[in-house]
């Protein structure tokens, strides 16, 4: 049995394997043998904290947990949050100039005037921000829309960050001018705080994407859900854009991560381009 060591903590294979297995199962989220260095450095705090001698340890002090607190926290330190503004920018591109006139114009269409957009997995808020930062300016003469964006993850952490809307300097790089100007103010020398203008009509919460249903009433015309799906192996990317499926209209954009696919022969979405799919009709 092989042993990893980082520190003063050490990971035995069934140790790896019983805390892999209940990620796994509970969130989807693939660890793989070469994460054993992953999971003691980003581990090793909590159980120095609780006293804890092993991983072992940890594992059945999660499992106890009747609060459910001690797993949030582990799913909060092995969820990988990078991320960054205007990230995979040929994505917002379409959305601004493809996407949205090609939504609206269904709508129009059917005298509807309620665009809902869906950003599953939004880490610590930079892309639902981006995408709020050019709705806004797609929608600033014409105030008839009612535009809502719903911003989700598993990371209680993140989402604390996403709501709160404070950024570094160094994060606001890929930000234009412009709208930088318009839609943050300098919080102090070292960081930016989004405005509350921006903020109007932004939802977050906390879901895990595992669970078998989601607790929506209506269905949404765009989700982007981009480097999530990494983490998940086959069977589980396909359960998960099922789901998208349903919650989705038909003729909807679906955005996911360039590194990712699900495959041009789904029978839910048609393909348009590399990481870009659209819901059949």
């Amino acid at each position: 049995m092989e042993e990893q060591v980082v520190g003063a903590f050490r990971i035995s294979d069934r140790e790896f394997n019983q805390l892999s297995k209940l990620i796994y199962d509970l969130f989807g989220i693939v660890l793989t043998e070469k994460k054993k260095t992953l999971v003691i450095g980003r581990l090793q705090s909590e159980l120095k904290k609780k006293g804890l001698k092993s991983f072992h340890d940890y594992y059945e002090h999660i499992l106890e947990d009747k609060t459910g607190q001690s797993l949030l926290t582990l799913i909060d330190k092995i969820s990988t949050n990078h991320t960054f503004f205007f990230r995979e920018a040929d994505h917002f591109e379409f959305f601004k100039e493809e996407a949205l006139s090609q939504i609206t114009s269904i709508l129009r269409s059917r005298n509807e005037k309620e665009l809902r957009i869906w950003c599953a997995g939004c880490s610590s808020g930079e892309e639902p921000y981006t995408l709020k930062m050019l709705l806004n300016e797609y929608f600033s003469n014409d105030n008839g829309w009612s535009v809502k964006l719903l911003s989700t993850d598993i990371s209680s952490t993140a989402l604390e960050k996403a709501i709160t809307g404070i950024y570094k300097n160094e994060n606001i790089q890929n930000i234009p001018k412009p709208l930088l100007n318009k839609y943050f103010k300098k919080y102090d020398d070292q960081n930016w705080i989004v405005k509350e203008e921006l903020k109007k009509n932004m939802f977050f919460k906390r879901l895990n994407l595992m669970q078998n249903d989601y607790p929506f009433n209506k269905k949404f015309h765009i989700i982007f859900c981009r480097n999530v799906m990494i983490y998940f192996d086959s069977e589980t990317r396909t359960d998960l854009v099922n789901r998208f499926a349903r919650f989705m209209i038909p003729d909807g954009f679906l955005f996911i991560g360039h590194s990712e696919t699900i495959g041009r022969n789904n029978n839910n979405f048609l393909y348009l381009k590399p990481a870009l799919y659209r819901k059949k009709a």
